[in-house]
């Protein structure tokens, strides 16, 4: 017997996966046609049982209908004959004594006379004044000479009877003449009482229907009775089907198999049985719900459903797994084929090495080694061979001296675990030709199939990637990333070694005005240069890093004191001292450096270089091109500062400011000329703060533009308010700081408030520092220009203390030289003091200025100024600073000098 192919066996078991299913299938198909067979019959038999129950319903109703119609048919026969013999207006009533019309059906017995008139009555009031002489009913008998019982409706006339089937019949005289009409109303109920709804069925309708289209009555299954064509469920016709007897389907749409009869009222499916009376014209129909009697059959189809689902379910469950089964055979089958195919296709092709890998064990079966039993010549080329000297070489041998052990173990661990894949760093060997591998190892049968796949430029350039995200761009400095990432392993070593570990945060002084005034361009070779510069203060243990902007952080460790620290930081801050030479140019910028210490100042990252920056921007506000070491103080002096800077923001939105005025005075005659308006701080708890205290804080935060503005409206505001009262009134100069002017927009500020509050330009001054004017000197001038056109006076404030040259004031054309008040001091104290003071007044004088020396606080002083010529004096020797209250009587004195110091 031969041995079936390997392809064979494969083809068997596919076949019998998709025998299984289609078995499956024709079994479902059986189960489902059977049930469906078995459930059609079960219908077919509910639909002939409701068709028999019906017609007998019919025939039942029809008998009871025509015994009760007889009775009255008796019963209006003797009160005719009874009537007709004794003409007794009281004939009802007598007959109603004898017993009868008892029962409460009847609901009236009357008898009309021949002009409409009721005769004798009972149920209707015999004295009323209806006539009925043009009602339907009394037509018909009178018109005819037949004294065959009537059945119907009553009349709108008779709107009483309303729910009543009316009997009617002729009343003849003896010589056969028209007499009247008998007339006998009884409750329609009555005729419907055949069977009760129950009995019937949910949706059943039993009707009475005259031939003769006189009559309509039905009762539905709630026992709710209708009577007349108005609201009716019974199809309009059926008074006119022309057999005697019947049943069909009747249902709200025609189709196949259904009557062509028109539907039910409320468009529901009925089987409808009726009879026509032997005796009297009149229908009796029977409607039993269609819905109802198919129930047991829908509950049965129900039920075969989920028998016949679950089967199904289950038939299908069971032709799955063996079709799995069947799959899970073929692939074993098939498997060591595909892999020696796959195996060979791949390597005749492929970039990656391939290997097949035998296990070599020792007695007691465990592994000791592998054999290399056949690759492809991508793989030997890795290791620098070709395929025949490779094959059959053990990995021992192979990988001697580069980390042999670990690939054995890895080749034991997939050969138990079936799969095992690493990257690899191939180790410096000049046979290999290879740096780096992503080695893949499947179990296959009892040996290995090994991939290996170079990936050295994905690694190089992963390698470049994380360089980019750990390196800064512009210096090549390591960038913030890397230091947040790397100074938590330099701690932990620091503190398993017992070394100190030092930050230094170094932030550069100026570079922003630089970078402002000469381009990012400049300030970016700056950056660079900075950065070059730093490293070449610092030994090779150490680490520095861009942290952003112009911030640099430094990581000293080891050390060994403080003091040792601090000599670095000095360091650093001469290196930066000295000019850098950038495009031709010489830029001076400096440095600050903030330090904190591990484990004194911060056990983590985050605290130490929050902590370093607290110490240095302490040393900023001290002067900048120092060094601080961390104190817990300053984060308490930086806490303050930020409340208060969030009180000014409070103060800005409330207008908690207020101004002060001092006067100026002519030097000899002592002459109010005019007086500064000067800033206070009116704080509704911590009541007046001196602006020394507040001021800085305001020009290095930048709040002081907003302040400016508020300055400028209340100097305006109060000018006005003084015009207002009709009193004397002198300018008042306001100051503008560097960082409002130099932003630019004062002069349409000072525009906008002399326009609001209706002040004369010449009543407002604007005093600006000599630091001010150092910047763009085009902008500078457009700006003193734009003032200058309003009409309002620019001053140069505390002249001497600036950089302002002598050329610098002539292009500005400036209106007044206010001296700073140190220049003042020096009078009388030494001859280099006047000589310089009279230099100052000269000067301004030749350039067209007026001169005002600030900080006057003796007469000594004010004798020499009028010596000197200088035109006004501002100091406490004239007045202190006061609220606008107080200056108001001053403004009304005029001259502020007593007969002392007057010329």
């Amino acid at each position: 017997m031969s041995k079936p192919s390997a392809h064979t066996v494969p083809r068997t078991h596919r076949f019998f996966a998709l025998l299984w299913p289609a078995l499956a299938l024709l079994a479902c198909a059986a189960l489902w046609s059977a049930a469906m067979l078995r459930a059609n019959a079960e219908h077919r038999r509910a639909e002939d049982q409701a068709f028999k129950e019906a017609d007998a319903y019919a025939e039942a109703y029809e008998q009871y209908v025509t015994r009760s119609l007889a009775q009255m048919d008796q019963i209006t026969m003797q009160l005719k004959h009874s009537w007709e013999h004794s003409r007794n207006r009281a004939l009802v009533e007598d007959m109603r004594r004898d017993g009868m019309f008892t029962d409460s059906a009847f609901l009236a017995v009357s008898v009309i006379g021949r002009d409409g008139k009721l005769a004798s009555s009972r149920g209707l009031h015999a004295g009323q004044d209806a006539d009925l002489s043009s009602a339907a009913f009394f037509v018909q008998h009178r018109d005819s000479n037949s004294t065959a019982l009537r059945i119907g409706m009553p009349p709108p006339e008779l709107g009483a009877l309303r729910g009543a089937v009316m009997f009617t019949r002729r009343l003849d005289t003896a010589d056969d003449e028209f007499a009247g009409v008998l007339l006998m109303a009884v409750d329609a109920a009555y005729f419907t009482s055949f069977v009760s709804s129950p009995t019937l069925g949910e949706n059943s309708l039993l009707a009475l229907v005259g031939s003769e289209g006189n009559l309509r009555l039905e009762q539905d299954s709630s026992g709710a009775v209708r009577l007349g064509a108005r609201g009716s469920l019974l199809p309009a016709n059926a008074e006119r089907w022309p057999v005697a007897r019947g049943v069909q389907l009747v249902d709200a749409v025609r189709g196949p198999g259904r009557a062509e009869q028109a539907g039910f009222g409320d468009g529901r499916a009925r089987v409808l049985g009726w009879r026509r009376s032997s005796a009297y014209p009149v229908v009796a129909l029977v409607a039993l719900s269609h819905e109802g009697a198919l129930a047991g059959a829908e509950a049965y189809w129900r039920d075969s459903r989920t028998y016949t689902s679950m089967a199904t379910a289950v038939l299908l469950l069971l032709a799955g797994i063996a079709s799995m089964l069947s799959l899970r055979a073929a692939a074993r089958a098939r498997e060591q084929d595909e892999v020696a195919r796959a195996y060979r296709t791949a390597t005749e092709s492929g970039n990656d090495g391939f290997y097949m890998v035998a296990p070599l064990r020792d007695r007691k079966g465990q592994i000791v080694d592998f054999r290399i039993v056949d690759c492809n010549e991508r793989g030997a080329f890795f290791y620098g061979l070709t395929r025949a000297s490779l094959v059959g070489i053990l990995i021992s041998e192979l990988h001697r001296g580069l980390g042999s052990a670990e690939l054995l173990a890895n080749y034991r661990q997939a050969m138990a675990s079936g799969f095992h894949q690493e990257d690899r760093r191939m180790p410096d060997d000049n046979r290999l030709n290879i740096r780096w591998g992503h080695r893949r190892v499947v179990r296959v049968g009892d040996g290995l199939a090994v991939t290996l796949q170079d990936i050295s430029e994905r690694k190089e350039h992963e390698s470049q990637l994380a360089r980019l995200a750990n390196e800064d761009s512009l210096t090549g400095l390591p960038n913030r990333h890397w230091f947040l990432h790397f100074v938590p392993s330099a701690l932990a070593h620091a503190e398993a070694s017992g070394q100190g570990v030092a930050l230094l945060f170094i932030d550069l002084d100026e570079f922003k005005q630089v970078n402002d005034s000469h381009g990012h361009a400049v300030g970016d070779r700056l950056l660079k240069a900075a950065a070059t510069r730093l490293l070449s203060q610092l030994r090779p243990s150490d680490r520095v890093a861009r942290f952003g902007g112009d911030e640099f952080i430094v990581l000293l460790s080891p050390f060994d004191s403080d003091e040792q620290i601090g000599m670095v930081a000095q360091r650093i801050i001469q290196a930066f001292s000295k000019p850098f030479q950038i495009a031709e140019e010489q830029h001076v910028i400096g440095a600050s450096v903030g330090i904190s210490v591990f484990p004194r100042d911060g056990q983590d990252a985050a605290t130490l270089i929050r902590h370093s920056d607290i110490a240095m921007y302490a040393g900023k506000n001290e002067g900048k091109g120092q060094y601080r070491f961390f104190d817990p103080a300053q984060s308490s002096t930086l806490k303050t500062r930020a409340q208060l800077r969030q009180r000014l923001l409070e103060a800005i939105d409330k207008r908690q400011f207020v101004l002060h005025y001092q006067p100026r005075v002519d030097t000899r005659s002592g002459e109010l000329l005019s007086m500064e308006a000067l800033l206070r701080w009116e704080h509704p708890q911590l009541g007046m703060i001196r602006p020394d205290e507040f001021i800085p804080l305001a020009e290095s935060s930048g709040l002081i533009v907003p302040i400016g503005a508020i300055v400028i409206d209340q100097a305006c505001a109060q000018l006005a308010a003084w015009a207002a009262d009709r009193g004397p009134v002198a300018p008042v100069s306001i100051n503008v700081s560097p960082k409002q002017f130099l932003r630019g927009g004062v002069a349409r500020q000072l525009g906008e408030a002399l326009s609001r509050h209706g002040v004369a330009p010449r009543l407002l001054e604007v005093e600006i520092t000599e630091s001010a004017m150092m910047g763009d000197q085009d902008e500078i001038l457009a700006e003193l220009a734009a003032i200058r056109t309003l009409g309002v006076k620019l001053h140069v404030d505390d002249f001497g203390t600036g950089y302002s040259s002598l050329s610098q004031l002539q292009r500005m054309k400036m209106d007044v030289l206010k001296v700073d008040r140190s220049f003042t001091a020096e009078l009388g104290r030494s001859k280099e003091g006047t000589v310089f003071f009279q230099a100052i007044v000269s000067m301004a004088h030749a350039l067209g200025m007026e001169v005002v020396a600030e900080g006057v606080e003796n007469e000594e002083q004010l004798a020499i100024l009028r010596t000197l010529g200088c035109n006004e004096v501002q100091g406490y020797l004239v007045a202190r600073p006061m609220p606008a209250e107080a200056m108001a009587s001053l403004l009304a004195r005029r001259y502020l000098f007593d007969d002392r110091l007057a010329a």
